[in-house]
This record gives C-alpha cells, sequence and structure tokens, in this order.
C-alpha cells in the first residue's frame, strides 16, 4: 500500500512540475526583422522552442525606446527569461540593470555588452561569435583571390583600390570584422588603397546606395569591395550590376560575412568571391538552452548548452570559411 501511495504522490508530483513548467515563458526581442542574420537566429530560437518553454518575439524597427517598452511590459508579466538583441550596444546596461532589479535572467546576442556591464549580475549571459576570427577569414580570402588573379590589379600598380561597406558605427563587428580584414590583407603583403568607406548599416539597400556613391565617386578604379555581412554584399553586387558588371561584363571581386542562405546563393552563382558563415542556428538554440535553464532556476553548463562556456557566461560558436570556387 505504501509503494502505491508512493507511486501515486510521485506521479502527481511530475504531473504538478509539468504544469509549472508550462507556465513558464520566454520572450525574445530582436531589433529589426529585415537583418537576415537575426531572422535566422529568431527561426532557430523558435525552432529550439518547440515541446519546450514557449518563445514570444517582437521586434523594435531600430528602434531602442520601443525595444525598452517591450521589455518592461515583458518584466510587468511575468516572463522568466528574456533574449535580447539590443537596439544600441550601449543600452545594455540600462537593459540588464531593469533585469537584475526584477531578477529576469537575461541572455543578450549580437551586439556584445562592454565587460562593466557583463559584471553587473551573474545571470547576465552572452552568446556570438568573435568578430575578429571572421575579418581574419575574410580578408584571407581576398588575399588568396588577388595572388591567385593577377588581372585583379587593373591598373597593375601592385595595391589593391578597396572600398568597404561597414555596419553601423559602434557595433563592435562593424569595428573588428574591418580592422582584422585590413590587418590580413596588410600582413599577406598586399599594399592597400582604401578609395572610399561608408556604412550600409547591415541593408541590402545600405549596401546599394554606398556602392552607388562609391561607383559615382571611383567607377573603374575600383579592384575589390569589402561588406561587413551578406545583406550589405548583394545590394552592393545589385549596383555592380546596373553598371555594368558580372553577366558577361566587367568582374569585381566582393567578399562579405555571415554566410546567410541568400549569401551562399550568391556564393554559388559566382557573384561572391567568399564569406564567411555565422552559425545561426547553433547560437539561437545555444541562447534558447541558456534562457530555458536560466527560467528553470538551473546553472548552465557546457553539456546543456552543447558549447563551451568561457569567463563564467560567455558562449562562442566559430566562424567558418567559404571561399568560392574561382
Amino acid at each position: 500500500m505504501n509503494r502505491k501511495l508512493l507511486i501515486i504522490l510521485t506521479i502527481i508530483l511530475f504531473l504538478l512540475a509539468s504544469c509549472h513548467n508550462e507556465e513558464k515563458k520566454l520572450a525574445l526581442a530582436i531589433y529589426d526583422a529585415e537583418d537576415s542574420y537575426i531572422s535566422e537566429v529568431k527561426n532557430a530560437v523558435t525552432e529550439a522552442s518547440e515541446g519546450g518553454i514557449p518563445v514570444t518575439v517582437v521586434e523594435a524597427g531600430s528602434r531602442q525606446q520601443k525595444q525598452n517598452e517591450q521589455i518592461e511590459t515583458f518584466i510587468t508579466q511575468g516572463y522568466d527569461a528574456l533574449i535580447v538583441n539590443p537596439v544600441d550596444r550601449t543600452a545594455s546596461g540600462v537593459i540588464i540593470d531593469k533585469c537584475k532589479k526584477n531578477d529576469v535572467p537575461i541572455v543578450i546576442f549580437n551586439r556584445e555588452p562592454v565587460k562593466e556591464d557583463m559584471d553587473k549580475w551573474d545571470k547576465v549571459w552572452y552568446v556570438g561569435s568573435r568578430a575578429e576570427d571572421s575579418g581574419i577569414m575574410a580578408g584571407k580570402i581576398m588575399a588568396d583571390y588577388w595572388y591567385e588573379h593577377p588581372e585583379a590589379d587593373k591598373n597593375g600598380d601592385g595595391i589593391l583600390q578597396l572600398v568597404v561597406i561597414k555596419g553601423e558605427t559602434g557595433h563592435q563587428d562593424t569595428e573588428l570584422r574591418t580592422e582584422y580584414f585590413i590587418e590580413t590583407l596588410l600582413s599577406s603583403g598586399i599594399a592597400i588603397d582604401k578609395l572610399h568607406e561608408d556604412t550600409g548599416l547591415w541593408m541590402r539597400k545600405g549596401g546599394y546606395s554606398a556602392m552607388l556613391d562609391f561607383l559615382s565617386y571611383s567607377g573603374d578604379s575600383i579592384e575589390a569591395v569589402f561588406a561587413n555581412n551578406d545583406d550589405m554584399a548583394l545590394g552592393a553586387i545589385e549596383a555592380l550590376m546596373e553598371n555594368g558588371y558580372f553577366n558577361g561584363g566587367p568582374f569585381m571581386p566582393v567578399v562579405s560575412i555571415d554566410g546567410t542562405p541568400s549569401g551562399q546563393k550568391a556564393l554559388e552563382s559566382g557573384y561572391l568571391i567568399g564569406t564567411v558563415f555565422q552559425d545561426a542556428q547553433s547560437q539561437g538554440k545555444a541562447m534558447y538552452r541558456i534562457a530555458s535553464a536560466l527560467a528553470e532556476g538551473v546553472d548552465p553548463e557546457a553539456d546543456l548548452i552543447g558549447y563551451p562556456v568561457t569567463d563564467g557566461r560567455y558562449v562562442w560558436i566559430p566562424y567558418r570559411p567559404l571561399p568560392g570556387a574561382w
């Protein structure tokens, strides 16, 4: 009789725990749904949540004030953990303070908070990829292409006339991807003349607009293009096509970062000489696993997350170079 009672009590406790789990809820706040990489992360988090703690997704339309209001609402509504892609990296400290005050754990991605903000609380985590690695890989792709294709030096001066389309100013990926790309070219023995540099704000339309400006300034003097992400690279390629490049016209080597589905399609079609794959799927799954554990009051560990944990609360997903077949 006691054994039967024990079994019944165990079942009841299990059912109560299951009901409790069903009541838990997570939120994913992204800065803008137009960004292809962010969209991939969103899909990965949503897929990972199937059968687990449900996730509510909102996007801020690139407005930090709107995102602040969304986070306040989630906290008020009793969400158990948040996954946040801040509109403005410098706003991370305020967001972390709000979450700490209300004991709502937070996982941040894409825009890495400064160390002082990360150190404010032991329930804030960061998931991402090391931006400097992507710059090095992209630079190596461009260097290899330059050395294998002497015709890329159109004016024969031994100097690479380059234009750069950057993400938003102040974003760690913008600065580090560009810095390490340039450093890699220089360390490969390539002299550079950076003709122009402008921001495309991570967007295809921004890359298109920037490339049109570059062509109006320097025209055929441009020998290569580096874009901080695939969306901007695709915009640049569109502008180049409108000016007679590709498809039977002159070729322009373009390299970028993220390896999104549209970027990989451009790579296969020969419009990109290379891109660097950022594993949005793995990042999204890692974010969800960490947020779920925190929501349950469990300390996330490497075995649970699927990736090593660095410095206590950082998870870095490696980049992978995708050179074209040239």
